[in-house]
């Protein structure tokens, strides 16, 4: 990460290391080793641990349950969080306070370790950033936040080519960001410019940069048309030249 791309933060996927969560020689080991490069570890992203927002009261204490092990590894790691999703079933208000019940017993288990949680837009109702929002407002707890992402902002996969299946992305950071603790800066593909052909830039760290937020914005290339290490390389210009023109 540093050598290759020059970033000292990393955010890891717990896919990567399923089995690795209560393996506290394996989480020794990847900390001295981040700890030897000078790269931060940030945050674990969960998931396939249970919907927090499950309508069955069992099934959603278990999902709570499930992502404590991901708390402990974070804590191991020394991150500031870990990365949760907040579906769920029901109408849009059932939905908001199921979600918002399940993320708050986790935040609480998050606040004993000095850990946030955080909720990123990821389908169905979580890509709505008005209903994200008011579950945060539900949920209530300074332990509890959003990684807004710049991409995903479809509700129904099912129906990605049809225009209602999206929510406007940059709508959704802006009702996003007054409860951001991380963002992710999702990349598609580059014209000749080195601007992404899906997302303005510039207008999005403007509204990424006046909610107040200083922290790191990580880098998620999903695009097809360059290699995954070309795309992050790009990604990663584009974001420095944004930053450049936006503290001029």
């Amino acid at each position: 990460t540093r050598d290759r791309y020059g970033i000292e933060a990393v955010e890891f996927v717990n896919a990567f290391f399923k089995d690795k969560a209560n393996d506290a020689a394996y989480l020794a080991q990847l900390k001295g080793r981040a700890d030897d490069a000078g790269v931060k570890c940030l945050l674990i992203m969960c998931d396939g641990e249970g919907n927090l927002g499950d309508p069955d009261n069992g099934a959603r204490a278990q999902a709570v349950a499930n992502h404590v092990k991901w708390l402990d590894a974070a804590s191991a790691l020394g991150c500031h969080s870990i990365r949760v999703n907040a579906a769920s079933q029901g109408t849009f208000e059932e939905q908001q306070r199921l979600a918002a019940d399940g993320l708050r017993r986790l935040a609480e288990l998050g606040e004993e370790r000095n850990l946030d949680v955080l909720v990123e837009n990821h389908g169905g109702l979580s890509s709505h950033g008005a209903w994200l929002a008011g579950v945060m407002a539900m949920v209530g707890h300074p332990r509890c936040g959003t990684l807004p992402d710049f991409g995903n902002f479809c509700m129904d996969w099912s129906r990605q080519d049809e225009p209602d299946a999206w929510y406007d992305r940059y709508k959704g950071v802006q009702e996003l960001m007054p409860y951001a603790k991380a963002v992710s800066a999702k990349s598609y593909d580059f014209n000749d410019a080195g601007e992404d052909t899906a997302t303005d830039y510039r207008r999005m760290m403007t509204i990424v940069t006046d909610a107040g937020y200083n922290g790191y914005v990580g880098i998620e290339y999903e695009g097809g048309n360059i290699s995954e290490h070309e795309g992050v390389l790009a990604t990663k210009r584009l974001l420095e030249r944004v930053r450049e023109t936006l503290t001029t």
